[in-house]
């Protein structure tokens, strides 16, 4: 949570890192890194696939199923296609984070594409030894794919992801716009540009008591992981920092985000994203800076009649209709930051609230909220963001 709880929660991941360096002897070793260099979307996702296949920890017992959701996915509209997105997920995510995103792009005419970054998909140990320099490769090489094949490119990301989108489009004049769904510009942990100092000896930042990972996504990442988000992070405030962006810009930001300064983001959106077509979608309170700004869209997180306490940092990203995510979906996350009593009655099937990372409160089960009541309407606004560079 934020506020009060957050510098406890800072000395807690420095105890754990420094535990984390002192036993670094123990910890696992990686495996070689996820090929690159193709030169079609298609080679890519083949070889990304096998690479998958050969060194994903299963969690379940349909391995087919759990290879695609990890594996880079294409959605094309039915003509053809007149606009491309690339599609970057966030730190110890998957591709499937553009499960609902991606068939509703392409029915608004995008060509539509997911990409795997190295060390994901497959398991934690993976992330030990990646650097950003190799998830920049990655939207590199799958942007000037999609160039070839669209007149106009967009790139859309989430969290990390967020960060190579913006940095990527800085880079390339010619990106017409960006999607930027809890953009990891800046952390609220205040000691998070230690990571780097700490990602040599390879250590990971959470213990061992959680699970590991689930059939989409890592839920205990190596610090290294942290150190490339990090690098990834001070990026993009540069960028900020140098010259406003001025191309249409979606960005989206849940006010109890537990991971995100939302502070900055707001204020990076007013005074760095000026274009009159870009829209901030903010989910909880509308924020002080949103009075007299039209652009600012605000949403309440709190909906008792869901049973959402607040929304977290990933459930802008998901229908209430997602077979693993949804409302009704066949994967919630128990594990929460919320004590094992609670976990293991979430697992049990106990009726749960929904909320971001470690919210407590009397008397309730907190899940972390997987899913967007609000999705279609996001959509909506997204479509009006992206459409508005015809006009630039």
């Amino acid at each position: 949570m934020q506020g009060g709880s957050r510098h406890p929660k800072i000395c807690l991941s420095l105890g754990l890192l420094l535990v984390a360096a002192a036993s670094a002897c123990c910890a696992d070793a990686p495996g070689p890194g996820m090929p690159l260099g193709q030169d079609s979307f298609a080679a890519y996702r083949r070889d990304a696939v096998a690479w998958v296949e050969s060194r994903r920890a299963y969690q379940g017992v349909d391995r087919a199923a759990e290879t695609a959701w990890n594996s880079p996915q294409e959605w094309r509209p039915e003509g053809p296609p007149e606009r491309g997105i690339l599609l970057v997920h966030g730190l110890g995510d998957s591709p499937w984070s553009f499960h609902d995103l991606g068939p509703k792009l392409a029915a608004q005419g995008f060509l539509a594409r997911s990409v795997l970054l190295p060390g994901h998909g497959t398991r934690p140990e993976d992330l030990l030894d990646v650097r950003l320099d190799d998830w920049r490769r990655v939207v590199e090489e799958q942007a000037a794919i999609l160039r070839r094949e669209v007149p106009r490119i967009y790139v859309a990301g989430f969290s990390t992801g967020a960060n190579l989108a913006l940095n990527y489009a800085y880079d390339h004049p010619d990106v017409a716009g960006l999607v930027l769904i809890s953009p990891a510009f800046r952390s609220n942990e205040l000691f998070d540009w230690l990571a780097p100092l700490f990602a040599w000896a390879r250590p990971w930042v959470m213990g061992s008591d959680g699970p590991r990972q689930n059939a989409v996504r890592y839920m205990n990442v190596p610090t290294n992981g942290f150190a490339q988000l990090y690098h990834s992070s001070v990026a993009a405030r540069r960028n900020l920092e140098d010259r406003p962006f001025e191309r249409p810009v979606l960005m989206v930001v849940a006010e109890h985000d537990s991971v995100l300064d939302t502070d900055y983001l707001v204020d990076a959106f007013r005074t760095r994203f000026g274009h009159p077509g870009s829209r901030l979608v903010w989910y909880g309170t509308p924020p002080e800076a949103a009075r007299g700004d039209p652009r600012i869209l605000a949403r309440p997180d709190a909906l008792p009649e869901h049973r959402i306490s607040q929304f977290s940092h990933m459930a802008p990203l998901f229908s209430p209709d997602n077979p693993l995510y949804g409302a009704n979906g066949s994967l919630p996350i128990c594990w929460n930051g919320s004590d094992p009593t609670a976990f293991e009655a979430c697992q049990q099937g106990a009726p749960v609230w929904f909320a971001d990372w470690d919210y407590q409160e009397e008397g309730k089960i907190h899940a972390r909220l997987t899913w967007n009541p609000y999705f279609e309407w996001q959509m909506q606004v997204m479509a009006e963001v992206l459409g508005a560079s015809a006009g630039q």
